[in-house]
């Protein structure tokens, strides 16, 4: 394989009646669903787009996602996928920034891609996924537009960008992360382990298409199996289809499996069919990973990995820890595992130089899987490129074993529920409440979440505010997952000899 969409194209010529995709109602055969790609890349060519240009989406999970990211990657055009928990102007400024020049939306976001229209010029298509609206052409309609021919690879560039991601930023504004069919390929091979095969086999994808999670559905077909993609991650809805469909592998988030466990009559349910679970997106707190050990009936595979990397960057799997006994085994469940394959990582000193075993310092990573960069943002990329290698932010040690070990979190960035969440952001929304005069955002352990954000506030003097306002205050500024589940007050937050408010000080305290 040389460009993303190429499983998809082998698979329909190797097994074109077996089974690729399935979602709620629709079933497709890779012979349908390539045929329906190849539609939609010569049918948006057909509407004015070229090769290079960027297109924008923001839609549920549904299988009309996936045929996106293949056709646009067969047109040689790039994905700018959106997370539509985000607020509006939050959009519309990706959208801006990325030179998108046509948007993909669903039923459920077509008020909001109206607005993205209104305040994005550059916008010339809008393309409706199952809704009816004049200001947009139907996507069934393009794809009626276009061939079932392939497209001409020979303008293809494998180095070329075909997914530009945005993730948050340490100042507030999302970065968009450069991924070409490299970086995403390279990622798959990588985390494909050794005599892994998927066909007559389906994986269930309930994490959202617009985050770099997407790779599991991308890693399935490349081994021949199907997907069945679940529109939300709703408890019940995930048991229904495990029930119903019987994959092979499931990844979710913790706090999905937190509610999977809640389920009446979850442990009665015989999951002997799943060959795999495995969590991501957030820290799985022990408790948690013991009690799905009793359910589901087997350990996790869990691993480290960032959208700079595509994600792969290690992975520990579950023959390589325990819970409880063996007091090596129990250490290395503290662990993210080691590199995978064709991943090199290297912690180092902030001088460039690599640390000992048990040191603690930089994680860097190298491997084709890295990202071209950041879209628009020399200085950004030149800070997080140096020589090949991607400085993460991340700060953590190998043992002697070579098993990583994560510290902190690209500096202060809180991980909850699965959702990158920078401390910058909230403070700044909460910062213009009238009655706060300076204010600290943390991450602190939370079994449900992972991290669950908390403000430490100090008040204006005279002024009063209680828990409760600043939350509601605080959703009405950013998109709600961004915003603390709780609030403390004090007189004083801790500074620098230079006025610095020190967050690291903050967290050691409530912690």
């Amino acid at each position: 394989m040389i460009y993303l969409s190429d499983a998809l194209m082998e698979n329909a010529a190797k097994q074109p009646d077996a089974e690729a995709l399935v979602f709620e109602g629709t079933r497709l055969t890779f012979g349908e669903l390539n045929e329906r790609v190849n539609r939609l890349a010569s049918g948006l060519e057909t509407l004015g787009l070229r090769r290079g240009d960027h297109v924008a989406v923001v839609l549920e999970n549904c299988h009309q996602y996936m045929e996106v990211y293949y056709a646009l990657a067969k047109a040689g055009m790039v994905a700018v996928p959106l997370n539509w928990r985000l607020f509006e102007k939050e959009l519309a400024y990706i959208v801006e920034h990325s030179d998108s020049v046509a948007l993909v939306a669903g039923e459920k976001h077509l008020a909001l891609a109206d607005a993205i229209r209104r305040q994005v010029e550059r916008l010339r298509l809008l393309v409706g996924v199952d809704c009816e609206s004049n200001a947009m052409t139907p996507y069934e309609d393009v794809l009626a537009a276009g061939s079932a021919a392939e497209p001409d690879r020979d303008a293809l560039d494998e180095h070329a960008m075909t997914i530009l991601m945005y993730t948050g930023g340490t100042t507030g504004l999302p970065k968009g992360v450069m991924l070409s069919h490299r970086n995403l390929l390279a990622a798959i091979k990588a985390i494909i382990g050794p005599g892994m095969s998927g066909s007559g086999a389906c994986t269930l994808f309930a994490l959202p298409f617009f985050h770099i999670a997407n790779w599991q559905a991308f890693l399935f077909h490349a081994i021949g199996g199907s997907v069945i993609v679940a529109r939300t991650a709703s408890a019940e809805k995930i048991l229904e289809l495990l029930v119903e469909e019987r994959p092979v592998m499931v990844n979710l988030v913790p706090t999905v499996y937190q509610s999977m466990l809640a389920l009446p009559g979850i442990a009665d349910v015989d999951f002997s069919f799943v060959g795999r679970f495995s969590a991501s997106g957030a820290p799985i707190a022990p408790e948690t990973m013991k009690r799905c050990e009793e359910v589901f009936g087997m350990r996790f595979g869990k691993g480290y990995g960032l959208t700079e990397a595509a994600p792969a960057v290690s992975a520990l799997g579950p023959a390589e820890y325990a819970l409880e006994g063996d007091p090596l085994l129990v250490k290395r469940s503290r662990s993210v595992g080691k590199p995978l394959a064709n991943v090199q990582v290297k912690i180092r000193r902030s001088d460039g130089n690599e640390c000992n075993a048990g040191e603690e310092g930089e994680v860097t990573v190298f491997g084709d899987n890295v990202m071209l960069g950041y879209w628009r943002d020399p200085e950004r990329t030149a800070n997080a490129l140096r020589e090949g290698w991607l400085w993460t932010g991340d700060v953590g040690f190998q043992d002697e074993d070579g098993y990583i070990y994560l510290v902190d979190r690209k500096s202060d960035m809180i991980l909850s529920g699965g959702e990158n969440v920078y401390p910058t952001e909230t403070e700044n929304a909460l910062q213009e409440h009238p009655a706060v005069r300076e204010v600290a955002v943390i991450g602190i352990p939370d079994e449900r979440w992972g991290e669950a954000i908390k403000a430490v506030v100090a008040l204006e003097p005279g002024r009063e505010a209680t828990e409760a306002e600043l939350i509601d205050f605080c959703k009405t500024q950013i998109a709600g997952y961004k915003c603390p589940k709780s609030v403390v007050f004090i007189d004083e937050l801790p500074k620098s000899t230079v006025g610095k408010i020190l967050r690291r000080e903050v967290k050691k305290r409530y912690e």
